[in-house]
């Protein structure tokens, strides 16, 4: 990257002036005017080098000038500013052979979905490393809650930065088929008027909230749903294992249809009742080394590690979501051999928990728990504050897509498109919407959603990326039926590089700070900025005309951009509409 050379240069020209290891930072200047990079590193060493941070400034700028005028033409100009600081400005030639390379980039295949027009942006930081991401995890005989959202949009993101790093990514779903939660919905169940093995998902949501009310307010229906849980475990009962398996099959089914929905595909589902099982002779063949009996039960000691204790298996015998966590993580080295990381993506309030099952899984799988990393996001809500499962007034994710397609439905109504377009870029935008609501701040800060402004189709909202997007992808097809064709080239590139161009080439910088500190929200932040630079520059002339001879670099500069929303897009799992 140019950043690097540049680095490189200033560092140089540093231990030639007596400097031994010197760190040089760079970044971006808020304003443009300030250039396209900044180093402060005059200032950083001048007290080294005896000199004043101008003066050295001046020093360094002189010899970097005369490396550029030995045929280096990645920089235009650089200029001394302030109390030292250096600041570049890059050369149109730079900017010119950036657009052709993304006009020209070669295909780009990710592990799962489309393949995209272009690799620009990609890089071999993760090449030939595998990692398996964990992410949405929502519990059959529940509904799909819009915490499941939250962890799907920012787990279908980090998997793809991922992919963009030439890591082959595993996306993997751990489900609650057994516990508490099972038999508190099987135990209500039978208080529907209507056959047990009939009940539809949003039933099953019902009937677990009745099941759950029950438990903290009978006594005599505790010590049922306790019992049943039980037989559930031991699958020691026909009629309950009837009625569970339909309410498996029917969630799971469910949760593929919302999946599709929102453009994720597994490639391994675990379950609480098969791979979780594992867990439990794990934690009792280190009773007395690491896990220790109490009341019956088997716990962690957590205060012994500055931690808190939690209880690994009950003192009915039965395994907790700690001992299951144990049989889990094992399963996904065993599935695949060789995995380089295994990273979880949960709500922030189980990192407490989280904290205590990796100190445990250190003493009892410690290669397992060295390559494992919980990644905590935080919670969406809205104006009414938090929402809970629990008693019944949860807000689904399906409801949530639901009623932002509605909005969304509602503002199409007057476009001349068929009712089939009008529902299809509904869903599209609606999915868009959320999805950029989730992934414009950084993984763990709370979301409050904004019905109107998440829809809006200018300013910072997903649908104004999307509307970038086919606006850039109009003009193209415009230019194909004029026969204008990109073109690159000193006659017919502007005597001035646009804002446009100045943000593309950093492209490939952003992905890779975001890849770096799994943190999508970068990638959020910079398409918002490109797409109003390209939207101001839209605006500002003509850009297909057949009489001008620079419409060819310009049509080539919106190529460019739309190649670069569609890989940013495609980073964030946001579907991209052929019409707005």
């Amino acid at each position: 990257m140019i950043a690097e050379e540049l680095k490189q240069a200033v560092h140089r020209a540093l231990q030639k002036l007596g400097v031994r290891n010197p760190e040089v930072v760079f970044e971006h200047p808020t304003d443009l005017t300030h250039g396209d990079y900044s180093t402060n590193a005059a200032l950083m060493y001048a007290k080294e080098l005896k000199m004043k941070p101008s003066e050295l400034a001046k020093r360094l700028c002189k010899g970097l000038t005369l490396n550029l005028q030995k045929g280096q033409t990645f920089a235009e100009r650089i200029e001394v500013a302030g109390a030292g600081f250096i600041n570049f400005y890059l050369s149109k030639e730079f900017f010119a052979n950036v657009v052709k390379r993304i006009v020209q980039g070669s295909t780009f295949l990710p592990t799962q979905g489309r393949t995209l027009e272009s690799d620009f942006g990609t890089n071999k930081t993760l090449a030939g490393q595998k990692i398996i991401v964990e992410y949405t995890d929502p519990n059959p005989f529940k509904e799909f809650h819009i915490g499941h959202l939250m962890s799907n949009a920012i787990g279908e993101s980090i998997a793809r930065l991922l992919e963009f790093q030439d890591a082959k990514v595993m996306r993997a779903c751990w489900q609650g088929d057994v516990g508490l939660h099972v038999a508190k919905a099987i135990w209500g169940a039978p208080k529907l008027k209507v056959k047990s093995e009939k009940l539809k998902v949003a039933e099953w949501g019902e009937v677990y909230a009745k099941g759950s009310e029950a438990y903290e307010t009978d006594q005599a229906a505790k010590k049922e749903i306790d019992a049943l849980n039980k037989e559930i475990f031991a699958k020691s009962d026909e009629k309950v294992n009837k009625l569970y398996e339909a309410g498996r099959k029917v969630s799971l089914e469910h949760f593929e249809e919302i999946y599709k929905v929102l453009g994720t595909k597994f490639d391994y589902y675990f379950f609480e009742g098969k791979e979780g099982m594992e867990g439990k002779p794990i934690v009792e063949a280190n009773v007395g080394k690491v896990f220790e009996t109490s009341e019956g039960a088997i716990v962690y000691k957590g205060e012994k590690r500055g931690l808190h204790t939690r209880v690994f298996i009950t003192s009915q015998g039965l395994p907790t979501y700690e001992t299951k966590e144990l049989g889990l993580n094992k399963a996904k080295f065993e599935k695949e051999p060789g995995l380089d990381a295994s990273l979880i993506v949960t709500a922030n309030e189980q990192s407490d928990y989280f904290k205590v099952v990796l100190a445990a899984m250190k003493e009892v799988l410690p290669e397992i728990a060295q390559k494992t990393k919980h990644i905590a996001h935080g919670m969406l809500r809205f104006a009414s504050g938090k929402m809970s499962s629990r008693k019944g007034n949860i807000v689904t994710g399906e409801a949530l897509i639901g009623q932002v397609k509605e909005m969304v439905r509602e503002k199409l109504k007057d476009r001349e498109l068929s009712e089939n377009e009008k529902d299809s870029i509904a869903e599209v935008v609606a999915v868009g919407a959320i999805k950029y609501s989730i992934l414009r701040s950084a993984n763990g800060s709370d979301i409050i959603f904004d019905f109107e402004k998440s829809i809006s189709f200018e300013g910072d909202s997903g649908p104004y990326l999307q509307y970038s997007y086919v606006r850039a992808k109009s003009v193209l097809k415009k230019a194909a039926a004029l026969e204008v064709q990109p073109q690159v080239g000193k006659e017919v590139e502007p005597r001035k590089p646009s804002v446009l161009e100045r943000l593309l080439y950093r492209f490939p910088e952003i992905v890779e700070r975001a890849g770096e500190e799994l943190q999508p929200h970068y990638i959020a932040t910079y398409l918002i900025e490109l797409a109003g630079a390209f939207n101001s520059w839209y605006a500002n002339g003509r850009i297909v005309d057949a009489k001008d001879p620079s419409s060819s670099y310009k049509v080539a500069l919106t190529g460019a951009f739309a190649t670069v929303m569609q890989n940013g897009l495609w980073l964030l799992g946001i579907p991209v509409p052929e019409k707005m």
